[in-house]
């Protein structure tokens, strides 16, 4: 019985260890990648590394998962390591005791750790040189072996073995040493690592810690394991010794050592600075931010090409190098993929290393002014809200929006001129003009639909936004422009796949801006700007729009070409003017030669198959005019064509007039035809301000004289209070001074009159003047009058014609 009951409690005592070793294993407890800190890789879209950062303790170390090492690795591991790993309880009590006695005998060192011991050494930093160390190693190699399971033990080791200067893990080290993922190691690959971990420090030629540079940290020089180390080599042939007893029927008898494989002494790949250094910094921001920045495995894969983004570092240095004698030192490039919305390239400065231009600061996110790069999307609105089609004529002439006077920016102004003419030459008068009849949304609310950050109030800007008076990143304004390219959507930028990824999987989060008709129309009229190198629109097509800012502080290129938008700014990222900075002499050649470059690679695919746009037409119109034509008109061309939406009228600056073909004087009434030497002629008819612009640019417009005009004869001046009450015009006069919203201060001591000038149709003679309702006296179209208000307060001015067309000016006079 005394026997019977110690065979029980020592089967209760067994199963109490069996079910507390249960209970060790299936508790929960902690993963062993979760304690060590790991390197963040950094991948292009093909699978090239583009960088490797160091880990927090300034180690290179992936966690690559046991199935993505390549099998030769691991055999070959375990070969030179620990035969038994799969066998042992994480201590193999022989080859300790083997090792004690080779030791005792004076012999040659002989290693008698296992794997999982030389696992918990690392984990927990022990020095096993002493015995009181070593018994620390044994118990917490068993304390692993009952938490962790042997596939567990096997990949945190492969993970953190050391593997020369600051390389950990068979993951970066395939990364360093051969440029590959540790799944494609070759077995000549697979000797030479497998060796290392026992002596790195006599086995890798460089014993220099891999450095880092740069307020992230990167390695600038790599470790090699050259064929000519002798003490790698000796060990390379003990471990194929025993490779080929194990595997005879793959090897043959006595076949020769693989030769030592091709390994790189040359750098740690550092590509693309800017765009790695940003996402670095995305995924340490945390969670939310992380998970579309770094994927599960730790790695991040962007969405960046390499090819491409060397083709833009190239071709910049190339051309800041030319232009050094005109001061160009810096410039910025993000090339977009718009059917993905997949950044390809990110060229943050022209220099990362060049402290003199601040070369670490990322360009494609600073906020500037976008000059006349803006104006595409005007155009565009313009084109949905039915204001005009591309030969829609516009003005180009001095004019006033309240206080604000544009000017272009040769300082002259050019007349009537076709809207795809006026953007392609971007005047500034016509945009803002449109700008100013803008409804739902105008320029300011597009900007703000398209999450342009930190805009100030519309009324900050005014018009003054049309010009570049707010402020955009090269980022924002690619987004922008892609909007274009995507017939009329608006979608976020993607820099990862995993960004990408949770895009395409949101599409709530694209909204439509522009109809299609109208982004298409856009760059059909941005791709007639003609080239400055050629003279001619750029074919293959490519629509592009510059910008200059205020004080030439900024000059920028953007365009889509292709698949693909390009943004390039060129200047100083301290803001400093230079009157190089000029959007088609400083930027658009750099534009160009990228947009030649890539093509030249074949690295642009083209244009995806366009989309069928049910209310796309092509028009006759008339060329000089853009109207319908009718039977005056001269020369006739097509032009695109909203249905429902383009404006359609005829010409009313053309018109058949009799003349007196000996006196040339118009002949007037029912029977000027058939009055003896009648003929017909073809008139312009354009209002004051045009014809003098016209005879300023020595181009006079054919003029009648006596023209008979079809409008009601002009009224008496005594009924000043009836002309004061006729309502606007189409061809009505248009007062240009004094502006309007204005303010005028009026000094009593020195009194100074106010200067009353206004714009009429073609034929007027007269302009009558009114403040309120008293008469103040008439002017010539175009010229001034004088007018000293008599009193400080509010006036209603009102300018009325020959014909009672009038426009009316609100003032204030205030006293000084």
């Amino acid at each position: 019985m005394l026997c019977l009951g110690r065979h029980r409690r020592a089967v209760v005592a067994l199963g109490l260890l069996v079910l507390g070793l249960v209970a060790l294993r299936v508790a929960p407890h902690a993963s062993l990648r979760e304690r060590v800190s790991l390197s963040t890789p950094l991948y292009d879209r093909h699978g090239t590394l583009l960088r490797l950062t160091l880990a927090d303790d300034q180690q290179y170390r992936l966690w690559t998962p046991l199935e993505r090492i390549a099998p030769e690795v691991i055999e070959a591991t375990l070969l030179y390591e620990d035969r038994s790993f799969w066998l042992h309880p994480g201590v193999n009590p022989a080859a300790l005791v083997r090792s004690a006695w080779q030791m005792a005998r004076g012999g040659r060192r002989q290693g008698g750790s296992t794997l999982t011991m030389q696992l918990a050494r690392r984990l927990h930093g022990l020095d096993s040189s002493s015995a009181t160390g070593k018994l620390q190693q044994i118990a917490a190699a068993i304390w692993l072996e009952m938490r962790y399971g042997k596939r567990e033990l096997l990949e945190a080791y492969l993970n953190t073995a050391p593997y020369g200067s600051n390389i950990e893990g068979v993951g970066a080290a395939s990364l360093v040493y051969f440029h590959h993922d540790a799944a494609r190691i070759s077995l000549p690959e697979a000797l030479a690592l497998a060796v290392i971990p026992q002596n790195p420090a006599q086995r890798v030629a460089s014993r220099t810690a891999m450095a880092a540079t740069g307020p992230t940290t990167m390695a600038t020089a790599a470790p090699s394991i050259a064929g000519g180390n002798a003490a790698l080599e000796a060990a390379r042939g003990r471990l194929w010794a025993v490779w080929a007893a194990a595997h005879p029927d793959a090897t043959g008898a006595g076949a020769p050592l693989p030769r030592m494989p091709a390994l790189s002494r040359g750098q740690l790949p550092f590509a693309a600075p800017h765009l790695t250094d940003m996402l670095i910094g995305q995924a340490a921001q945390g969670t939310a931010t992380d998970t579309l920045v770094r994927e599960p495995d730790g790695a991040i894969h962007t969405t960046l090409d390499l090819p491409m983004q060397r083709t833009l570092e190239r071709v910049m240095a190339e051309y800041l190098k030319t232009r050094a004698n005109v001061g160009l030192r810096n410039a910025s490039a993000l090339l977009l993929d718009a059917s993905t919305m997949e950044v390809r390239a990110v060229v943050g400065s022209a220099d990362y290393r060049n402290a003199d231009i601040a070369g670490q600061v990322n360009g494609t996110l600073g906020k500037r002014s976008p000059g006349s790069t803006l104006k595409p999307f005007i155009y565009a609105l313009a084109l949905d809200q039915g204001l005009l089609h591309p030969r829609t004529l516009l003005k180009d002439a001095p004019t006033s929006f309240g206080p604000f006077t544009p000017e272009n920016f040769d300082g002259q102004f050019i007349g009537p001129v076709p809207a795809q003419d006026a953007l392609t030459r971007s005047r500034n008068v016509p945009a803002v003009a449109l700008a100013a009849r803008l409804s739902q949304p105008n320029l300011y609310q597009f900007l703000q639909l398209n999450q342009v950050s930190r805009l100030a109030s519309e009324a900050h800007y005014g018009l003054a936004l049309v010009l570049g008076g707010g402020e955009v990143t090269p980022e924002e304004l690619a987004r922008l422009y892609a909007v274009l390219a995507n017939g009329g959507v608006s979608r976020p930028l993607a820099y990862t796949r995993a960004q990408a990824k949770a895009s395409r999987e949101a599409p709530a989060a694209s909204p439509r801006l522009i109809s299609p008709e109208a982004a298409f129309i856009t760059l059909d009229m941005l791709q007639q700007t003609p080239r400055p190198d050629t003279g001619a629109p750029a074919r293959p097509a490519i629509a592009w729009k510059t910008g200059t800012s205020w004080a030439f502080r900024d000059a920028w290129t953007a365009g889509v070409f292709g698949r693909h938008v390009l943004v390039v700014w060129v200047g100083d990222f301290e803001g400093a003017g230079n009157p190089a900075y000029i959007g088609l002499d400083a930027a658009a050649p750099l534009f160009l030669r990228m947009v030649d470059a890539l093509r030249a690679q074949r690295l642009d695919p083209g244009e995806l198959p366009p989309s069928r746009l049910p209310d796309l037409r092509r028009v006759e119109v008339c060329a000089s005019t853009g109207a319908l034509p009718d039977a005056q008109c001269p020369a006739r061309t097509s032009t695109w064509f909203i249905a429902g939406k383009s404006p359609i009228q005829t010409q009313s600056s053309q018109r058949a007039v009799w003349v007196d073909s000996r006196s040339g004087k118009a002949l007037c009434g029912p029977q000027a035809a058939s009055a003896p030497h009648a003929r017909q002629v073809i008139v312009e008819s354009w209002g004051s301000d045009m014809q003098r612009l016209f005879k300023q640019a020595g181009l006079p417009r054919r003029q009648v004289a006596g023209a008979c005009m079809d409008q009601p004869p002009p009224p008496e001046v005594a009924t000043g209070a009836a002309m004061a009450a006729a309502a606007p015009g189409a061809e009505a006069p248009s007062i240009s001074s004094p502006l309007r919203a204005v303010r005028y201060l009026l000094d009593p001591r020195k009194p100074q009159p106010l200067q009353l000038r206004a714009d009429a149709a073609m034929g007027m003679k007269t302009l009558y003047w009114f403040a309120d309702d008293s008469l103040l006296g008439h002017s010539a179209p175009g010229e001034s009058l004088p007018w000293l208000p008599p009193r400080a307060g509010d006036y209603l001015l009102r300018v009325v014609d020959e014909h009672g067309r009038v426009d009316i000016r609100p003032i204030r006079v205030e006293l000084q």
